[in-house]
């Protein structure tokens, strides 16, 4: 069958698929090529299509002649392999999860932290009330979306409903059910600004939903007027922040190195990324290559229901995500009005409260209606998680300022990664746009060059702004986690503006840490400081991170390895694939002697634990024999330990790399920690010297796939935060740990040598043949080598080409 006869006249422009394209699909069998197209349009899709080509593992390379028709393709696509998770993401945004799952449920928190479905849809039926995401909508770039993102979204939306129209789901997880609806484009724009605002109102959806003013007795307007100091103890409210902020706590994090020119086989830049994701729901990754010819040529990873691809290379630039440690949120400590705690007094004068009323509809039951209060700071919350309460009390309340409130910038963000033809286009995206709310950048290209840059949307929070406007409980939280509390009563208390930034309250580029062209720069979630040992980066504001602290020992091993190859030189791709497993575990190096030595004083009659923990090879390999006995150990020493307790030598930040060391092994929880962890494995029926694959694996289709890598306490690079489950035989799923992995660099040639891998797999349905099939080279330790350009896309031996049509 001749291309020809398949491609409408419109997709003529394509000129990178062109007579390739047109030689290698005449010399296929008839089924390789497929059209999706049928005679029935709806008005959101009439005239879009695409052209998708499936390569090995499903990889999807859509190629399309404009924008609205690519994000037509990549809805499409996205749709065949993640209807199920996909569908259930815009329930939660819709807010209808008590309707069809009962409002006791639980979200998956991909898109929120809400702990019930109730609360969940109270929060987001609260953003479709008030019309947030429409007025950003309407917002003229930069401050809100670029035309071509909001064709990518009405793209997407008319792909996605194309292929629920054309196709049966057979995912189990959601086949027949009624809450799989067509979606629009305002939907998608919905969720990408939950994903926006994961880190401030997301996170705090709990609290602003369950924010209740308090009574107020018979003649109480006669009381005086309260002092802003009133509130929660500073000193337990700021270790719950440093707690609730902390990297070792966090369900997301993330290792990305770039290498300069100087340190490269070649003279060109190389990147390897490893973010650390959720495994199920639907803050999981999923790949494809986006072309529009002339235009557009990016491949890698987008989150779903996100249209452009967010971490990724073209044939220049490569860049990868970690999560920073910057706060994107601050709070404002409120003085009410005696007589009513629905007003706050701002330099003497008071203030309502909006109240904004919400009902959701429950299944098999009766509507629930809540009122949520808003001030000029933002919405009342009364805590941020379980960890952090902050009650509203008669005389006092806070208010949360979320900046990336404001922010559906992200998809231009990334659209201007993906055209850019250096390191300095991306920095020249990020000035422009300004949309990442959560991440740093860590960038190589095909020039030699490299980047770091901590560009967040983050609430202008100036030192010298803590130091005059918080209040006691502010002078806690904000040196310990960065979280300002600030004195919502005083007017001069204001965030300000910077002159570059895209939206007022925030900080614009100038502020924000940089390094350009080191050796190698390096993130694993820890603050800029170190993104290079020998450059550290200082002189930002707290609420970017700490300077002169103590690294995770991730960090620490990270820094370590990189700064080696960095000092060998000679570096090329297979480097970065040796580093991404060689799951290294940094605190095995530094305790385990340690832990063998002492062992034999607190097991004097058990020397076979001693003997495994000694002949442990410090590695997180699946086979790697006492890894499983040291990790149960380091997890319970570690967390009945404070960092301070749990070595002899300090930390010193004039060797932040090599320091705190040697273990205290007389500390009270050290003995303790051990015997639990030998009884715990004898009790569950593992044994002390077991393979760490034996019992460190995944379950697909009936089958275990074992998999290595470690926890964050280890430090390992390759990070596996696996659900322990000693009744199931060990560690029998996956919580988080490395997703989407790419190595990449360029080799003087048309096309970047790239290898990648999505650790598990392109499909959540368990009928798809790419289920489970990334997971299986994942737990070999094995690649996917990218089909990037033209000729290597139509040499694949699984190659699928597609046309789809609304």
């Amino acid at each position: 069958m001749h291309v020809r006869t398949l491609l409408p006249a419109r997709f003529r422009r394509l000129a990178l698929v062109g007579a390739a394209l047109a030689t290698v699909t005449a010399s296929l069998p008839a089924a390789a090529v497929a059209d999706a197209g049928d005679r029935g349009h709806r008005p959101s899709d009439r005239g879009l299509s695409a052209v998708i080509r499936y390569t090995e593992y499903g990889i999807p390379h859509i190629v399309a002649k404009d924008y609205a028709n690519l994000g037509f393709g990549t809805g499409w696509a996205q749709a065949a392999d993640q209807v199920c998770v996909l569908a259930d993401g815009f329930v939660t945004v819709d807010g209808e999860r008590s309707r069809h799952f009962g409002a006791d449920g639980a979200p998956d928190g991909s898109l929120s932290s809400a702990t019930r479905n109730l609360s969940s849809d109270l929060f987001f039926r609260g953003v479709k009330d008030a019309g947030t995401v429409e007025a950003l909508l309407a917002a003229p770039a930069p401050a809100g979306p670029s035309r071509q993102s909001r064709e990518l979204m009405r793209g997407w939306a008319a792909g996605y409903n194309a292929w629920l129209r054309k196709n049966r789901i057979t995912d189990p997880a959601c086949a027949g059910a009624a809450w799989v609806r067509p979606v629009t484009e305002l939907d998608v724009a919905r969720r990408g600004w939950a994903v926006s605002v994961l880190g401030g109102q997301g996170r705090g959806a709990d609290g602003i939903t369950a924010a209740r003013p308090p009574a107020v007795a018979p003649g109480a307007a006669g009381a005086s007027r309260p002092a802003a100091s009133e509130g929660p103890d500073p000193d337990r409210t700021a270790e719950a922040a440093r707690a609730l902020f902390a990297a070792e706590n966090a369900t997301m994090g993330s290792n990305a190195v770039a290498f300069r020119g100087s340190a490269t086989a070649g003279g060109r830049g190389l990147l390897l990324g490893n973010p650390h994701y959720p495994w199920q729901g639907g803050r999981r990754f999923w790949q494809s290559q986006q072309t529009i010819p002339g235009e557009l040529n990016v491949s890698g990873a987008s989150l779903l229901g996100t249209v452009p691809v967010s971490i990724g290379f073209n044939d220049r630039v490569a860049w990868s995500h970690t999560v920073a440690t910057g706060v994107p949120l601050s709070l404002h400590q409120l003085a009410l009005d005696p007589a009513d705690p629905t007003a706050y007094l701002v330099d003497g004068r008071p203030e309502r409260m909006t109240p904004r009323t919400v009902t959701v509809a429950v299944k098999d039951g009766a509507p629930v209606t809540r009122t949520q209060w808003w001030t000029r700071y933002g919405p009342v919350v009364s805590g941020l998680g379980p960890q952090l309460p902050l009650p509203w009390t008669t005389t006092t309340t806070f208010a949360l300022n979320d900046p990336n409130a404001a922010n559906l910038r992200a998809s231009d963000t990334a659209l201007g990664f993906a055209r850019s033809r250096s390191t300095q286009g991306l920095v020249d995206a990020l000035r422009r746009t300004q949309g990442l709310p959560w991440v740093n950048t860590i960038a190589a290209d095909s020039s030699g060059h490299t980047l770091f840059t901590q560009s967040q949307v983050l609430p202008r929070i100036t030192d010298e702004l803590a130091q005059r406007c918080s209040t006691p409980l502010g002078r806690a939280t904000y040196p310990a986690s960065g979280v300002a509390v600030l004195d919502g009563s005083r007017g001069d208390c204001a965030l300000g503006s910077d002159p570059d930034a895209v939206q007022p309250g925030v900080f614009g580029p100038a502020r924000m840490p940089v390094l350009r062209d080191a050796p190698y720069v390096e993130n694993s979630n820890d603050s800029a400081w170190l993104a290079n040992a020998e450059r550290p980066v200082t002189g930002y504001e707290r609420i970017f991170g700490t300077i002169g602290t103590p690294r995770s020992l991730r960090t620490r091993g990270a820094v370590e390895d990189v700064a080696a190859m960095a000092g060998r030189g000679g570096l090329t791709v297979a480097d970065l694939q040796r580093q991404q497993f060689a799951n290294r575990a940094p605190a095995g190096d530094l305790a385990a002697a340690d832990t063998a030595r002492a062992c034999a004083a607190v097991l004097a009659d058990d020397p076979e634990a001693c003997r495994v923990i000694g002949a442990w090879d410090r590695t997180m390999e699946t086979g790697s024999r006492g890894a499983l006995l040291f990790d149960r150990f380091w997890r319970r020493f570690t967390a009945g330990t404070p960092l301070a307790e749990q070595w002899q030598v300090p930390f010193s930040a004039a060797d932040p790399v090599r320091t705190p060391h040697t273990l205290n092994t007389d500390a009270p929880g050290f003995g303790k920690a051990l015997r639990d962890a030998v009884a715990e494995l004898r009790g569950a029926g593992i044994a002390l010297d077991a393979p760490l694959g034996r019992h460190q694996f995944v379950v697909r289709n009936g089958a275990r796939v074992p998999v290595g890598g470690g926890t964050e306490a280890l430090g390992v690079w390759n990070k596996t935060e696996p659900v322990w489950n000693p009744a199931g035989g060990g560690y029998t799923e996956v919580a988080h740990g490395t997703s989407h992995v790419q190595a990449v660099g360029w080799d003087g040639g048309r096309c970047p040598v790239a290898r990648t891998l999505l650790t598990y797999s392109q499909s959540s349905n368990p009928l798809s043949p790419h289920y489970a099939d990334q997971t299986a080279l994942y737990s070999g330790e094995r690649w996917v080598t990218s089909r990037f350009c033209e000729k290597d896309i139509l040499r694949s031996p699984e190659l699928r080409i597609v046309v789809v049509r609304g």
